[in-house]
């Protein structure tokens, strides 16, 4: 019986065979081998104003996940981590029912919100390709990208501890071949595509699918085709499978501590009651803090990163400010010890740099905020949350306050000296602390029922998440405990009143992540909504 391959690689002719000699690998030199472009690829480079693009042909999708499958193993993910995601759609009444289905990986937008949004720079919109390329090395695993992106499409690797996406197999394109998804696709339904951005702009309606979020908030060059136009109604499947998402722990002692020392301050500067000991506690609350928040990131030791793009990422504004704080909070300390001493430091000079802490607190605040208004979390994306920053600032910070003031009564010499000063009269502050109570719970009523009438179905969720009975007790609790706060002010038990509210602050600071819905393409009825 004869054996084919063994007798091509004896003739030595086959330009398809590599042999190996006594020399090593020796490659057919002699004759040319004829490469032929997949039709799934453009036969040419983008030009000028041009740039790749995915097609997805709907219409010819069968759902068999080859596309997943094929990601994952060219770019070694783990089986939970989706770069490339199947959706599905159903439409009609039994037994007249269509189904379809979606395939998307990265839609590699004209106007990106993961890179705007990135505060290290570790995205880069290719200038010859435009694929919108993300940098593992720059990463520092904050996650805010995959915040930003309307479509879920950056994926958090715990195990790296940073962020990746689908880059179109960028390497595979400029070696001319298909990226792994088109290869995989049994049925030809994805293909790359060459687009003109000038005309793509002016009409982008087939990048619009049910099942997708607009396209117009990004620019997604993704063109989709869809199937022929009938009475019958396609509709995502996996909308009674919404999930909490990730509570992020870290973020929520780091937000709730330094509105707390911001609030305080104020208190205490309008109060004229900003000694030493109570900069130095207020200064320590706050390391503390920061510290804490450097936990949230994969890659804490690159935290210093997150200073870069302060001229268009808020978080990086954030970072700036609160570090700002921080230092001037740190000159606070040490100036008002030193004159408490009677050095010669100026009163003016001392209260103005006490302004402008407190300056720097409020500012930090309202950046902290301005990272959740991202169109993706609909949400976090109303007035409501700088009002709830703000208004836990002036809650919390005034129970923070009259504590300090009812119970550290000392100036450093006093200190020293083992002598007590005047006590606080407290109820100076009880007011402030009162419309703070009643302004912060009205804003949380407010966003609720906002919430409940949105016309956007997952602000409309995410109220489903907080009157779920997962959370019901959570938020029975966070308002039991701000009204037993208050009742403890009014009492003169000022310790346990910041203890309840800051408890209270916490909780709902926690079902402020974990019931945010965010959007994204549609998914299967079995695989929840996770981003």
């Amino acid at each position: 019986m004869p054996l084919p391959l063994h007798e091509r690689a004896i003739d030595g002719t086959s330009p398809a065979l590599v042999r190996l000699t006594e020399n090593g690998l020796v490659f057919d030199t002699l004759h040319k081998v004829e490469v032929k472009l997949s039709p799934l690829i453009p036969a040419r480079t983008p030009a000028a104003g041009e740039q790749y693009r995915f097609h997805f042909d709907m219409t010819k999708c069968i759902g068999c996940r080859s596309c997943e499958v094929a990601c994952n193993e060219q770019n070694g993910n783990p089986a939970e981590m989706l770069w490339r995601r199947i959706g599905e759609l159903e439409g009609g009444t039994y037994p007249d029912t269509i189904r379809h289905y979606l395939s998307m990986g990265c839609n590699h937008c004209l106007d990106a919100d993961c890179l705007r949004g990135c505060p290290v720079d570790a995205y880069k919109k290719d200038p010859l390709t435009g694929i919108v390329v993300h940098s593992a090395d720059a990463c520092i695993g904050c996650s805010y990208c995959i915040w930003n992106c309307p479509y879920s499409v950056p994926q958090y690797n715990p195990e790296r501890g940073v962020v990746g996406k689908c880059d179109m197999c960028k390497g595979r394109l400029e070696d001319g071949l298909e990226p792994a998804c088109v290869n995989a696709c049994p049925e030809g339904a994805i293909e790359i595509e060459i687009v003109n951005l000038a005309e793509w702009r002016d009409n982008f309606a087939s990048a619009d699918s049910p099942g997708m979020p607009p396209a117009l908030q990004t620019m997604s060059t993704t063109r989709i085709t869809l199937p022929e136009q009938t009475a019958v109604a396609l509709e995502r499947v996996d909308t009674s499978h919404i999930q909490p998402e990730h509570a992020h722990l870290p973020l929520v002692y780091m937000t709730v501590l330094m509105q707390a020392v911001s609030g305080a301050l104020w208190f205490l500067l309008l109060w004229h009651g900003l000694t030493a000991i109570r900069l130095a506690l207020l200064l320590t609350i706050t390391a503390a803090a920061l510290t804490l928040s450097t936990l949230h990131l994969g890659r804490s030791a690159y935290a210093w990163r997150a200073l870069k793009m302060w001229r268009r990422s808020w978080l990086s504004r954030e970072v700036l400010l609160f570090t700002l704080f921080f230092g001037s909070l740190a000159a606070c300390t040490l100036l008002t010890a030193a004159a408490e001493l009677h050095s010669p430091i100026p009163p003016a000079m001392l209260r103005s740099l006490d302004w402008l802490t407190a300056i720097l607190g409020l500012l930090g605040t309202l950046a902290s905020s301005a990272i959740y208004l991202v169109q993706a979390r609909p949400a976090w994306n109303t007035r409501h949350t700088p009002a709830d920053f703000a208004l836990s600032a002036a809650l919390l910070g005034g129970l923070l306050a009259a504590a300090l003031e009812e119970s550290i009564h000392l100036s450093l010499p006093a200190a020293l000296s083992f002598t007590l000063s005047t006590p606080f009269a407290k109820s100076r502050g009880t007011a402030l602390i009162g419309a703070g109570l009643v302004l912060w719970l009205a804003n949380q009523v407010v966003r609720a029922v906002s919430l409940r009438a949105s016309s956007i179905f997952e602000a409309r969720a995410s109220f489903s998440l907080l009157a779920s009975r997962n959370f019901r007790p959570h938020l029975a609790a966070a308002a039991s405990l701000v009204l037993a706060s208050f009742a403890l002010v009014l009492t003169s038990h000022t310790n346990f009143a910041l203890a309840t509210g800051f408890a209270s602050l916490l909780l709902m600071r926690y079902l402020f992540f974990v019931s945010v819905v965010p959007l994204n393409m549609a998914l299967t009825f079995v695989r929840s909504r996770h981003a």
